[in-house]
């Protein structure tokens, strides 16, 4: 879209950024919520798995949700910050920052094929 000229930068920009960060936001949620259930038999992850989940986040502190961005992890990043309640001010700060520089740098990658 960007390509085509027919779009304004910003508004691109400002879209692919916010449903990116509502996404993250929704992983959050979810991720406070599922807490809840994560002595329940069937909860997904097993407490290994979530022990040295929480390992990571706390060795990098909140500085690893600025990895929200990155596809593969990112996902898992921001349920992980829900289960351990961050405050969400913070996280959707950090994920803001995130996901937007992920955008600018998409763009200016991108003023180079026109």
């Amino acid at each position: 879209m960007y390509l085509t000229g027919s779009f304004l930068t910003l508004n691109l920009l400002l879209v692919a950024s916010l449903g990116n960060i509502l996404g993250s936001i929704a992983n959050w949620y979810l991720g406070k919520k599922i807490s809840t259930y994560k002595d329940k038999k069937w909860f997904p992850v097993s407490p290994t798995q979530l022990q040295k989940s929480e390992f990571f986040f706390n060795k990098f502190g909140l500085w690893s949700l600025l990895l929200a961005w990155i596809p593969i992890i990112g996902d898992p990043i921001t349920l992980l910050a829900g289960v351990l309640k961050v405050r969400f001010s913070i996280f959707v700060l950090l994920v803001s920052i995130s996901k937007i520089s992920r955008y600018i740098f998409i763009l200016y990658l991108s003023s180079y094929l026109v």
